[in-house]
């Protein structure tokens, strides 16, 4: 694959805040507001579905915080939080996998936090055994799991392995220990390196590191040097993010000292230099903060128009419902979206009463329904075929999208971010950096109820 060049006068020009599109609607539109019979009626019917599922388990403890997260978190010291946190998943897991119909196969399982690894080895193994208990797993599910290197032990990624994981996440972020030092996160290489090896040697067949640009004292010097070190090891995939400094949303983000911070222009230097650097040694660009190798399950999924993009990020599992478990967790269903509580005492009470501990929740309406589909074949497929996606959805994509059209035919257009004809359009190399602008083009809650959102870029 050629190597992208970042126009950087180009992204100064439309980097502006703007929703990451994880889901549509966006995280938040849910609300507390919702009708509980509503919901009831419609996990029922989801239940009895066919469609395959993808399970996601929220594991928030960490033994320190990362001043830069923003995440659902739980720091303490003591080990022992994970038993009554374990307790409580089994009862969520079994309210859920009593109405599941016999038909619904897990395709997908994904573990984040927090620190998965905070959890000790057997009880990794105990999630692992209620798995496959409750649920009916395919001949091979991707399990994925996001790894902290600083609390990581060989026994804790065997077990991983033992309950089926084969995909790795590996939070390294920056190696410069000035800038690990800033924001609280000390990760020596070392560390780094030791975990990537056990990974391998326990048979892991895929490898993802995370990156972030925009922390404090970084330079675009030492982040270069930040992403040579990372190509050493070879991963299979990145996930190179933005940082998005929202002290108002993520109150540990005060303690980051904002005069460290780099400015706009040297944040976009960093950028620029990722993507050429990793197009350039054999990683195509999927779209906003994800590489893959040309020969990953994600490229070869975007060149067959079957990527998806969920609350995990880019995924090759299309048609699956998301089941999420534990504090935080998300699940998503073709008509509504729920959450549960965000903190630990509601959590626990509700399953003590015997009630899954839903605390938010959307329903989505035709429209909703429509402008997700398009805005996730945006950021998947990188193109719009109106034809094809007016068939699916049962309207004349462009008569209904004719405003949005229009827009997109005009600066970014004249830019060179999209190409349009008659029968649809085309994100160029210079418009993928800017997809959630393209994708914003399509968003009708952000003038209805504006929010906070950090840059696109």
């Amino acid at each position: 694959m050629t190597a992208l060049t970042v126009d950087l006068d180009l992204v100064r020009k439309y980097n502006r805040p703007g929703p990451r599109y994880t889901s549509y609607p966006t995280a938040p539109q849910f609300t507390d507001q919702y009708e509980r019979a509503v919901l009831a009626a419609e996990m029922a019917a989801n239940h009895r579905s066919q469609r395959p599922l993808s399970l996601y388990f929220h594991l928030p403890f960490c033994e320190t915080l990362c001043w830069f997260c923003g995440c659902t978190t739980i720091t303490t010291h003591d080990y022992l939080r994970t038993k009554p946190y374990l307790a409580h998943l089994e009862k969520e897991i079994s309210l859920i996998a009593r109405d599941l119909g016999p038909d619904r196969e897990v395709v997908q399982i994904h573990f984040g936090g927090g620190t998965p690894n905070f959890f000790p080895p057997e009880d990794i193994l105990r999630i692992g055994d209620l798995i496959r208990q409750n649920f009916r797993l395919s001949a091979d599910p991707e399990i994925g799991i996001e790894f902290d290197p600083r609390r990581l032990t060989r026994a804790h990624v065997a077990a991983f392995r033992a309950l089926g994981g084969n995909r790795a996440s590996l939070g390294i972020q920056d190696f410069d220990p000035a800038v690990q030092e800033a924001v609280n996160r000390i990760q020596p290489e070392e560390v780094t390196a030791q975990a990537i090896s056990w990974i391998r040697e326990e048979g892991f067949s895929s490898l993802n590191i995370d990156l972030i640009y925009g922390l404090p004292r970084q330079t675009p010097e030492t982040f270069a040097t930040t992403i040579e070190r990372s190509l050493r090891y070879a991963p299979d995939r990145y996930a190179v993010f933005g940082y998005a400094h929202v002290p108002w949303v993520r109150g540990g983000q005060k303690v980051i000292e904002e005069s460290d911070l780099p400015g706009p222009d040297t944040r976009l230097a960093m950028l620029k230099a990722t993507v050429e650097t990793l197009t350039g040694r054999g990683y195509a660009y999927i779209g906003m903060d994800h590489f893959a190798r040309e020969n990953d399950e994600l490229t070869l999924a975007q060149r067959a128009g079957t990527l998806q993009r969920n609350f995990q990020g880019y995924s090759t599992h299309g048609g699956t419902d998301i089941c999420g478990f534990g504090l935080s967790a998300i699940s998503q269903t073709e008509t509504h979206y729920r959450q549960n509580a965000k903190n630990l005492p509601a959590y626990y009470d509700a399953l003590d009463r015997g009630e899954l501990p839903i605390t938010k929740a959307l329903f989505l309406t035709a429209d909703d329904q429509i402008r997700r589909d398009v805005i996730m074949r945006l950021m998947c497929d990188l193109s719009l075929d109106y034809g094809a996606l007016g068939g699916r959805l049962g309207i004349n994509f462009a008569e209904y999208f004719a405003p949005e059209i229009a827009t997109l035919g005009g600066e970014p257009a004249a830019d060179g971010l999209v190409e349009l004809s008659a029968g649809g359009l085309r994100v160029t190399d210079r418009g993928r950096l800017l997809l959630r602008n393209l994708a914003m083009v399509f968003d009708t809650y952000l003038d209805r109820k504006p929010r906070r959102y950090s840059p696109t870029v």
